[in-house]
């Protein structure tokens, strides 16, 4: 066997056993009782998420030093987790205000780092709309979606080192194409799919409803921030969480299931609570 096909077997082999190892590794979420392919054990999760969360609130300008809205992020975010199915899962979740006040958008990071900016926190009404963007997020973790995408992450590492073995020579192309089958594969993973959103928002709506909060709240959320985009650009959290079609709609629909005889009048909006604790405290900013 010469080189050129001594390096193709190795690169079939190493894809093999990737894709393989990625197949045959399945866990039960105990909150979803969905199967999924995760290689991460929640406690890796829980320490790759405080590992970053210093680098992501960097790039939003940090957290930002209002201790009345941190605190205020945190209490809401600690309801809708610690009053619903979400406490099951045992993530230390921690919810972070960042600084910054153009970026209009919330993200997750595997083990239960939330984030919301300012900007976003500026443009919502009610405490009911911000536990819906935390509980939104919140979806995200306990559906462990990026330990999803960072299993098949994994799988794309594998694949890499098979596609630069294979494609290598003595030029260096197979380091050119290593980079490129790498960088590929981190595009794919930077956002979540269709279903992943759909599952989130589904959570989100049990997750504040289980908290006592009236989780139209959510549909709304997505009103409001369709209306800012005003057919120009879409704020960041519907370009970074990708509109599966209708979200009101599927929001609405979520809720019917949740409360097919329609949504109990004791449950909260908080919209008191919000004007007087964070819109305050966001004009002297």
């Amino acid at each position: 066997m010469n080189r050129h096909l001594f390096r193709f077997a190795i690169g079939l082999l190493i894809a093999f056993f990737g894709f393989i190892s990625y197949l045959t590794t399945t866990v039960e979420n105990p909150v979803t009782g969905e199967k999924q392919r995760v290689q991460l054990s929640p406690r890796q999760e829980v320490v790759l998420g405080l590992r970053s969360r210093s680098q992501i609130a960097a790039k939003f300008g940090g957290l930002d030093q209002d201790k009345v809205l941190q605190d205020y992020i945190d209490r809401v975010g600690m309801r809708v987790v610690e009053q619903s199915a979400a406490s099951k899962t045992g993530y230390p979740f921690e919810f972070h205000l960042l600084r910054d006040p153009q970026t209009v958008n919330a993200f997750a990071l595997p083990g239960g780092q939330v984030f919301v900016t300012v900007g976003l926190l500026r443009r919502l009404k009610s405490e009911a709309q911000l536990a819906g963007v935390l509980g939104h997020e919140s979806g995200h973790v306990v559906g462990r979606h990026g330990a999803e995408h960072l299993a098949k992450q994994q799988l794309g590492a594998a694949l890499v080192t098979a596609v630069g073995v294979a494609a290598s020579d003595d030029r260096g192309n197979g380091q050119q194409a290593a980079v490129l089958a790498q960088a590929v594969n981190q595009l794919v993973s930077l956002q979540y799919g269709r279903q992943d959103e759909l599952e989130a928002d589904r959570l989100g709506v049990r997750f504040m409803s289980e908290a006592g909060y009236n989780p139209k709240a959510l549909a709304e959320v997505m009103q409001i921030l369709e209306t800012a985009s005003g057919g120009g650009r879409q704020p960041e959290f519907l370009s970074s969480h990708p509109n599966p079609g209708n979200r009101i709609q599927v929001i609405q629909s979520a809720i019917a299931q949740q409360y097919p005889n329609g949504v109990p009048a004791n449950l909260e909006t908080g919209g008191d609570n919000f004007t007087r604790t964070v819109l305050p405290r966001l004009q002297s900013q």
